[in-house]
């Protein structure tokens, strides 16, 4: 098929004017190939350039289209486009930071944490992040603040010590200084006196001095003794001791042994209870009336007297 002159020169010419609108919407910051969605946001102030970045969690994903102050409202609305393809949440945060010193300030977008994405047209919600500027700013100002009072201070302070210099009467520097003497001369007497204390008693602290030495060495070999004592060994020598003792007294405590049954056993203790009794009785009885036991004659007659009962058998 052959193209006419005239069909060629359309074709070029229809070319020409697509290849241009894409030109002119790339140097705007348009690319017309790749699917982009627009949102809006609002600040009290403007703050932003159109070749300010877009950024989300560091990564420059847009770029700001349109930035126009709004009569009715006093504030600026921002308009920007990012890539089709990122997904966040509608109730996201759009933040205005700034970039240094002197970078200006971007957009960071801050996701929130759902499901409910972002449509294009959506108008997000915005925040503005303090600058360092601003912080500093701030800062002085509280420090200048704290300066003036500090300065204040210090001059209450001097007038207080021009006055006391000024002052000629017993409470006056004159009378401080003399006080401060007076306490030097007194601390100089005592380091002498200490001085002496010390050359008289030089002897006996050397003795002192030399016992300590001593006793600190005597420790040093208790200390290495006692690393060779098998502390493992007396350790487990005494946990079977303690466990024979506590056997002990669980024999005792169930009443087996003889001395268990003499702790547990009440019949035993009151049979001892009765003898113990019968006993008492026995020393009495021949305490009271020594010849029904004892019976001693030279001529071997037989003793005749009868039983003596005493009035009250305890006596």
């Amino acid at each position: 098929m052959k193209l006419s002159r005239e069909v060629k020169t359309a074709i070029l010419v229809i070319l020409g004017i697509v290849f241009l609108i894409f030109g002119i919407n790339y140097l705007n910051g348009k690319n017309l190939l790749n699917s982009t969605k627009t949102f809006y946001t609002e600040f009290d102030y403007n703050a932003l350039t159109t070749a300010s970045p877009v950024t989300i969690k560091g990564n420059n994903v847009g770029k700001i289209n349109d930035i126009i102050y709004v009569i009715e409202t006093g504030k600026t609305r921002v308009s920007f486009t990012v890539n089709d393809e990122l997904k966040f949440s509608k109730n996201s945060i759009i933040r205005l930071y700034p970039l240094g010193l002197l970078d200006g300030n971007g957009l960071a977008i801050i996701p929130a944490e759902d499901n409910q994405f972002a449509e294009d047209g959506d108008v997000l919600q915005s925040e503005v992040e303090q600058g360092l500027i601003k912080g500093l700013s701030d800062n002085f100002s509280g420090i200048g603040d704290d300066l003036g009072s500090t300065l204040k201070s210090a001059d209450s302070l001097l007038l207080n010590l021009n006055g006391l210099v000024e002052d000629e009467s017993e409470e006056g520097l004159k009378h401080a200084i003399k006080e401060l003497n007076a306490t030097l001369s007194s601390f100089k007497t005592l380091s002498g006196s200490f001085n002496n204390l010390i050359a008289k008693n030089q002897d006996s602290l050397t003795a002192v001095i030399s016992n300590f030495s001593t006793v600190s060495k005597n420790l040093a070999s208790l200390s290495e003794d006692l690393k060779d004592v098998e502390v493992s060994k007396t350790v487990a020598t005494l946990d079977e001791t303690l466990q024979n003792v506590n056997a002990l007294l669980a024999d005792l405590d169930k009443g087996e042994g003889s001395l268990g049954k003499l702790l547990k056993d009440d019949k035993l203790y009151n049979n001892l209870e009765i003898a113990s009794m019968q006993l008492r009785e026995l020393l009495q009885d021949v305490k009271l009336n020594p010849k029904r036991y004892v019976n001693v004659s030279v001529f071997g007659g037989k003793n005749k007297d009868d039983y003596e009962k005493p009035e009250d058998e305890r006596q």
